[in-house]
């Protein structure tokens, strides 16, 4: 079995279009090319998403949890593919099944994105996601999305 090959943000940036305050990715750590891997967001008190989320108690917006899992779903896909690296190709999100919050994501915490592939069809991927904080689940879901030129 191969060691996990481990992205950096600044190679996360190289894969997808997505930037500050938006990418929600700062580590990417492919088990499984294309199929299999975990990524990290490091959650701070200075996310732009805390001045209104709630003032006086901070918890990460679910929405932006999902967002988290469809990211780290993305880089996953597009890390096993060959045009990504001529920037012909983007992640476009189709659906959202089966989404639990289970625990509030507070400032300080590490998201770990725990993402694998459980279908494809043509460039349309369907992944599953569970996010942990301390090893305990906090979000959940089923998306699909595509990938397009």
């Amino acid at each position: 079995m191969s060691e996990n090959k481990i992205y950096t943000v600044e190679e996360i940036m190289e894969l997808l279009p997505h930037r500050y305050p938006f990418l929600l990715v700062d580590r990417l750590e492919v088990e499984e090319p294309g199929v299999k891997g975990v990524g990290l967001k490091n959650v701070t008190m200075n996310e732009e998403f805390f001045q209104g989320h709630f003032p006086g108690n901070p918890v990460m917006p679910g929405v932006l949890q999902i967002e988290a899992m469809a990211q780290t779903a993305g880089a996953l896909v597009l890390t096993s593919m060959e045009d990504v690296k001529d920037k012909k190709v983007g992640v476009f999100f189709m659906s959202i099944d089966g989404v639990k919050f289970r625990k509030p994501v507070k400032p300080g915490d590490q998201l770990r994105m725990h993402v694998e592939k459980i279908k494809e069809h043509g460039r349309v991927f369907v992944f599953r996601g569970v996010s942990k904080v301390d090893d305990k689940v906090v979000s959940e879901a089923e998306f699909t999305a595509m990938i397009a030129k």
